[in-house]
């Protein structure tokens, strides 16, 4: 069995491609918060140096950054299930997604923390629920984000506002309770597909509201096939048998 000799017990997943601008950045304000965390970066083979850099920093924050390197893009899903396996296997009690390139607030996890805590099994930082807002993006992406989530609550009847969030703290026991190898979808709908399966399961989910701002550095990683694999992987999921 696994005994934990951990100082944290809250594990954040990044996963990165091409964001040497953010990197450190991120990496710092996140150590720098009042409570403590620790970092995981999955990064797909970034050619612009991000694992690099991340192993320079790995001196400096021994025993709490940590960095898998994969061959390749592989996908944003595929990236969070290899952290949330990793994660499990330490052992950490609350495991966090997390972008890096600042439109999710660091600050923000000690919410979301605080909601699991309080007794959330997965805790969702959201746009759209009440007192959430966007900052910087154009109308015509806020209207495409906005109507996808009213789109995924009709077919799917999630009670979820915020459906393609990507800023989250799951307690262990969420992803311990849902067959990880049986998740298939890598983009948007990866999101979509693991609050469908955490809520048809049972566990208690809450959204806690965030400002969301556009990326300042570095280029943006959305594209018009996530958004159609969002699209059509709705309807598959609504069909899909839940292990």
């Amino acid at each position: 069995m696994y005994i934990s000799t951990k100082m944290s017990q809250n594990l954040v997943i990044i996963p990165t491609y091409n964001e040497i601008e953010n990197v450190e950045k991120m990496v710092r304000k996140v150590f720098s918060l009042p409570k403590t965390f620790h970092i995981l970066i999955v990064d797909d083979g970034s050619p612009d140096g991000t694992a690099k850099k991340v192993k320079e920093l790995q001196s400096e924050f021994s025993g709490k950054l940590f960095i898998e390197e994969r061959t390749g893009k592989l996908g944003l899903g595929t990236a969070y299930i290899h952290g949330f396996k990793w994660a499990i296997a330490k052992n950490y009690d609350y495991i966090f997604e997390m972008d890096c390139d600042f439109s999710h607030n660091p600050e923000d996890l000690i919410r979301l923390l605080d909601a699991c805590e309080k007794g959330a099994d997965m805790a969702i930082g959201s746009r759209y629920c009440r007192g959430g807002r966007v900052k910087n993006w154009p109308l015509g992406r806020i209207l495409m984000s906005y109507f996808a989530s009213v789109y995924v609550r009709i077919i799917l009847w999630l009670p979820v506002k915020d459906t393609t969030a990507g800023f989250k703290c799951y307690k262990q026991k969420v992803l311990t309770g849902i067959n990880l190898d049986g998740i298939r979808f890598m983009g948007y709908a990866f999101q979509i597909e693991m609050k469908y399966t955490a809520y048809k399961k049972g566990f208690k989910i809450e959204e806690v509201p965030i400002l969301f701002v556009d990326r300042i550095e570095g280029i943006s990683k959305m594209s018009t096939n996530i958004f159609k694999e969002a699209f059509w992987g709705v309807l598959q999921m609504k069909f899909k048998k839940i292990d």
